[in-house]
């Protein structure tokens, strides 16, 4: 059995290119882990893929594994990445010790070896990097979040408390979905699934979409709290460091002290728009870079 898979679902817009950018990191800079498999879900067939794409894909030894939803269920935002994640999970129970579910706006620029959980873990991920429609755990829990926890059953004892990456806000636990590594046979993320499909369509929930298109977008992030929550102690949470899942693209609104002062710092770090980032003027705000992984980002 494998210690450890990596996967991530193919989006839309720049996501081939970013997929493709993701295994080539992993299989250049994973250290111990280059070898491992990689995985990639799509909702689409390998021929929907460009040439250049798949001839990549192959060169890397990804897998790619199609998955079918309802359009109407696609269309809401990030359900498909909730399926793909709980799919990938089902896969590789038996097959490795970790599942490690990625957005592929991720790169990999060191050994991930804080993935390989300690015993009595059973979910790894960061806090999500601002607050916005989190839950200030300071603060009385808000009518939103209520509903959240009493559909998934949270117990109160189960809460604990967070700090978000960038505006570094004291909030009830609230994990960013863009990094989670898992112990498959818990079923976490098929759990996820499970309470996302019954809530995002939920009338409860109705009013507030049409309030604020934010709870539309976060909607898989704040199901996955009430989820984890309500299936997972709290000892059996290991929040993973700051080195890892950092949003380049928010680098400017990072507390100065605890801005990296070189991107080889960074075990796996976000970025949203590669050429914005790394290509425009933006890209002078970031930190210092050394010159193989300079000319490497250069070649991507």
């Amino acid at each position: 059995m494998k210690d450890l898979i990596f996967a991530f679902m193919l989006g839309s817009g720049e996501a081939e290119q970013d997929a493709v950018r993701l295994a080539r990191s992993i299989r250049t800079f994973g250290g111990e882990f280059c070898f491992n498999p990689i995985w990639m879900l799509t909702r689409g067939a390998e021929e929907d893929l460009s040439p250049n794409t798949r001839g990549e894909l192959f060169s890397l030894a990804v897998r790619l594994v199609s998955f079918e939803m309802d359009e109407n269920a696609a269309r809401f935002p990030f359900a498909s990445h909730v399926t793909a994640a709980a799919m990938a999970e089902g896969l590789a129970q038996g097959e490795a010790s970790f599942l490690v579910m990625m957005a592929t706006d991720t790169l990999v620029l060191q050994p991930p070896t804080h993935l390989l959980l300690p015993a009595g873990k059973s979910l790894g991920a960061c806090p999500v990097h601002l607050k916005l429609l989190g839950s200030g755990y300071r603060e009385p829990l808000d009518e939103f979040w209520g509903v959240i926890y009493r559909l998934c059953q949270v117990d109160e004892e189960r809460v604990y408390p967070m700090q978000t990456i960038v505006d570094e806000q004291m909030v009830r636990a609230y994990f960013n979905a863009g990094l989670l590594v898992v112990r498959p046979e818990r079923g976490l993320l098929r759990a996820w699934k499970s309470d996302f499909d019954e809530l995002y369509q939920h009338s409860q929930f109705n009013a507030y979409y049409r309030s604020n298109e934010l709870y539309e977008i976060f909607m898989h992030q704040m199901v996955l709290a009430g989820s984890v929550l309500s299936s997972l102690k709290p000892e059996e949470f290991q929040q993973l460091p700051f080195e890892m899942n950092y949003p380049l693209h928010l680098h400017s609104q990072v507390a100065e002290l605890k801005r990296p002062a070189n991107l080889n710092q960074l075990i796996t770090c976000r970025y949203e728009d590669f050429d914005e980032i790394f290509r425009s003027p933006v890209a002078g705000n970031l930190p210092q870079v050394d010159q193989a992984l300079r000319d490497w980002l250069q070649g991507q």
